[in-house]
């Protein structure tokens, strides 16, 4: 059975890098060694599978469907071998995690800090950011957001109860502009608008009504990025703004906002952990995501 295997990996380094030393290179030995391995297995296969010449190195016909046969098999026999040695492991690394500004659950840090509790080797990189792009080609391990924005190829375990979006202002402003009762009249009112860059539009105030979704396209008096901003604008009473009720919770508790329009926001999915669909998922990635579904199910 020996005997059978040996060689195979490096007819595989050759038949990949089409040169012996730059297959020696990646297998950490010498053209020579790589040569008489590749002869050894050619002389028990009984036939020529690398076809060598001073300039080139290409494959036989059956070298073409000897490749073909062994290379799914030996790449399951590596997996295989590196999740037994995983086993045995401690998930540890740095953990890169991108954030949406208004996931408020998962950014209150109770999760993350049970997580960090539970694995001590893990560090966590987190960027808080709204732009939405490929988190794969930006570095990351994986992101939290909304589950309406997250693209179809990636594999998504919630993070949060639904959210809620609503209208808030605070009283003072109310009593000297009124309360609105449809979002039609928000056009009438003073609003505290959000975008996630300056060369971006408003975000438009999303409502529905008798089961339709619209959205209105207010004219902010005040426009800004952050959500902390939008609440002490809000509650200082320079006008009416936009968001999720957990983020305005705390301040509507307290008096300093009252919630507006709720009759036209209704429920909707919520936050989501999301990575990129993997044949082997980083350990330190499998860590938090079996971390987030233990506690789901807590």
């Amino acid at each position: 059975m020996v005997d059978d295997l040996e060689g195979i990996s490096v007819f595989l380094a050759v038949a990949e890098a089409r040169n012996f030393r730059l297959a020696g290179e990646r297998l950490g030995v010498t053209r020579s060694a790589v040569s008489q391995a590749l002869q050894r297995l050619e002389d028990r296969v009984g036939v020529a599978l690398v076809q060598r010449t001073t300039r080139s190195v290409s494959l036989t016909e059956a070298g073409e469907v000897f490749f073909d046969a062994v290379r799914p098999s030996v790449r399951q026999v590596r997996d295989a071998m590196q999740t037994v040695r995983e086993m045995q492991a401690r998930p540890s690394g740095l953990l890169r995690i991108t954030v949406s500004s208004i996931a408020e659950n998962f950014l209150s840090g109770t999760l993350l800090a049970g997580f960090m509790e539970a694995c001590p080797e893990i560090k966590l990189d987190i960027t808080i950011t709204d732009d939405e792009f490929d988190i794969v080609e930006a570095g990351f391990d994986a992101g939290v957001r909304l589950g309406e924005v997250i693209e179809q190829d990636m594999i998504a375990i919630s993070v949060s109860e639904e959210q809620r979006q609503c209208a808030a202002a605070s009283r003072s402003y109310l009593e000297r502009r009124g309360h609105p009762c449809h979002p039609g009249e928000l056009q009438n009112h003073a609003c505290i608008g959000w975008r996630p860059r300056p060369d971006t539009a408003p975000y438009r105030w999303e409502f529905t009504e008798n089961d339709r979704d619209f959205d209105v396209s207010v004219d902010p008096t005040v426009t800004t990025n952050d959500m902390g901003m939008m609440i002490r604008m809000a509650c200082a009473g320079a006008g009416i703004t936009f968001g999720m009720v957990e983020t305005f919770e705390p301040y509507i508790d307290r008096g300093e906002l009252v919630p507006l329009l709720e009759d036209f926001c209704p429920p909707f999915p919520g936050f989501y952990l999301y990575y990129p669909r993997r044949q082997r998922q980083p350990l330190k990635l499998r860590a938090l995501v079996d971390y987030v579904r233990k506690s789901d199910k807590g």
